[in-house]
Formats: C-alpha cells, structure tokens, sequence
C-alpha cells in the first residue's frame, strides 16, 4: 500500500509559508517538498476553497496564508487534503465466506474505528501554530548547542 503524505506535504508548507517573506510559487513549494506544481495547485486547492491560504497569477504572485496558524487545525487541514485513510487497511477480504475471518475483521474494523474517533478529536486540539512553535524551539536549542560546543 502506497503511503499517503498529503497531509504531511501541506503542514510542511505552511509553516514555511509563516515564515515567507512574500508569495510562494508552486513551483517553489514543489521544488521544497520535493514535488510537482501542478500536485501542489491541486494540494492548495483544498485550504483555498476554506479561505485558508491564497493564491495570485502572474508576475510576483502566488500562495499566501489569509488566516493565522493558530486558526489552522490538523483536522482542517486532514480534511482540506480529502480526508485521506489514516491507517492501513488491515482487514483481509480473500474469504468472505470463512467464519475466522469474519470475526477478525469485526474486531479490527471496530478497533480502528474507535482508533481514528480518537486521532481526530486530537487533529482537533492541535493547530498549525503549536506545530510551528516546535520547530522553532528545535531551531533554538540547536542553535544554543553549537554555540555552546565552540
């Protein structure tokens, strides 16, 4: 099963986009996460539609913020990007008719129905914000570790 890193991509690109000093192109956020313009048009596309970013044509347009981080949920976000499958598909569907499986397939699909209620009530709690503030802390300590080791 293919890894799904939509989510991923798009949280990367906003917390640079905070720290941006102007538009960010799509080719410039595709050349950062390592993919094509066009995928990044249609990843933004989403947080646009919800009036989370911006975007402008021409000569030096391009992707924007148009609300704070501390306004953008991980559950926003998860759900801008298409809702994408959290977990793997673990159920076995090559005898439907076998009794063992059916039981199996219960269990798991209950459980990672209840795993998911969970994962999304915490997207909930978390903004892009709190996100970005930990890659700033990391950047500090860092740097005050390699200040401190000359």
């Amino acid at each position: 099963m293919k890894t799904d890193s939509r989510m991923s991509r798009v949280l990367h690109a906003l917390i640079h986009m905070k720290h941006a000093e102007g538009p960010l192109t799509s080719e410039a956020l595709g050349e950062m996460l390592c993919t094509n313009a066009v995928v990044v048009r249609r990843l933004f596309s989403g947080l646009r539609d919800i009036g989370y970013v911006t975007s402008e044509k021409g000569h030096g347009g391009g992707w924007v913020l148009a609300e704070p981080l501390e306004n953008i949920t991980l559950l926003d976000v998860y759900r801008a990007v298409g809702e994408p499958s959290l977990f793997s598909h673990l159920v076995s569907e090559d005898h439907p008719e076998c009794l063992v499986e059916q039981a199996v397939n219960a269990h798991l699909s209950a459980t990672l129905l209840e795993a998911e209620a969970v994962l999304l009530k915490k997207f909930e709690k978390v903004t892009i914000a709190m996100l970005a503030g930990e890659v700033e802390t990391s950047a500090l300590r860092s740097k005050s570790s390699r200040v401190g080791n000359k």
